[in-house]
């Protein structure tokens, strides 16, 4: 169990459509005073070049630490680099299935791995529809790994109002799988 006066959480940002919610995590986390450490692969930074007018250096200015995608010795490639756990959001099929077959190319599937392996919390918001048959069974793959499937899917119970509305909600609920209550949540039964 991950003990700290800070909580810290690795999150990942893969180029799967979404950027938006990897961007809201960590606005969301800074808010909650977590130590982040991002790891944005390059194809994540396409993306974000498409969907939003952030810059890259603006993303990542929202991180405490900003480890390269290709840096296999960056501390989120250590179990003795201690961590509530790790979100990756969105998640591309390709992470998934990297992360379901134990592969460690980059530092962001290292750190999954990792993550999996020292049993810490592993939340995967896997972005990419439909899915096919290799699709469900890496998500069964990591499931039974240990890690949490939550693909970022609209709850209409809250009767949003807006995108950002949407985004909150699923970026709230993946955080609320760490123990984080991120005030942005309308909770069944809540009023």
């Amino acid at each position: 169990m991950y003990t700290s006066e800070k909580p810290r959480i690795i999150v990942g940002i893969t180029g799967a459509s979404g950027i938006v919610y990897g961007l809201r995590t960590l606005e969301i986390l800074r808010d909650l005073e977590v130590e982040t450490h991002l790891i944005l692969s390059p194809a994540a930074e396409v993306t974000l070049a498409h969907e939003c007018d952030v810059k890259v250096a603006d993303i990542k200015a929202l991180a405490d630490v900003v480890h390269r995608h290709h840096d296999l010795a960056a501390p989120p490639s250590s179990g003795s680099f201690r961590t509530m756990g790790m979100l990756v959001a969105p998640c591309s099929v390709r992470s998934l299935s990297e992360i379901a077959g134990g592969m460690a190319s980059n530092l962001l599937t290292r750190a999954a791995d990792v993550t999996l392996k020292e049993r810490r919390r592993l939340v995967l918001m896997v972005r990419e529809t439909p899915f096919h048959l290799g699709h469900l069974r890496a998500m069964t793959a990591v499931t039974e790994m240990g890690a949490i499937v939550a693909p970022p899917l609209p709850a209409f119970y809250t009767r949003p109002q807006s995108l950002d509305d949407i985004v909150d909600h699923s970026v709230g609920r993946a955080l609320d799988l760490f123990g984080l209550d991120a005030g942005v949540v309308k909770r069944w039964g809540g009023g």
